[in-house]
């Protein structure tokens, strides 16, 4: 099944960390990036993966902590950049929101999907 992504002048509506039913959802998805609201809640974790493309990842809420990145945390505000390849893991310490991107370039992989969270 095909993963639903807004169209261009689309609004979405990313919801509250404080709303238990707000979801990590797909935004935007093209042949250079992919925009994805990550949703983690209190004590999951996403295991150790890593993307064909560069990341970036901002925390609108929350904190999480990440292992094989620098810095090893994010808290609301914090903006972070991984290089394409870098091997991350990241666990919730309470319930956060963040916005993940993933930049593809001309040799990455353009299928490359998001870990899911374990629980």
């Amino acid at each position: 099944m095909a993963v639903r992504h807004c169209r261009s002048g689309e609004i979405s509506c990313l919801g509250s960390i404080d709303d238990a039913a707000t979801r990590t959802v797909a935004l935007a998805r093209t042949s250079a990036f992919e925009a994805i609201h990550l949703v983690v809640r209190a004590g999951q974790s996403i295991p150790s993966h890593h993307v064909a493309g560069s990341i970036t990842l901002y925390c609108i809420a929350g904190h999480v902590r990440f292992e094989g990145a620098s810095p090893p945390e994010l808290w609301a505000g914090d903006w972070l950049y991984l290089d394409p390849g870098a091997a991350h893991a990241v666990e919730a310490v309470v319930d956060s929101s963040l916005l993940l991107t993933i930049l593809f370039d001309e040799s990455g992989d353009r299928h490359a999907t998001p870990a899911r969270v374990a629980r």
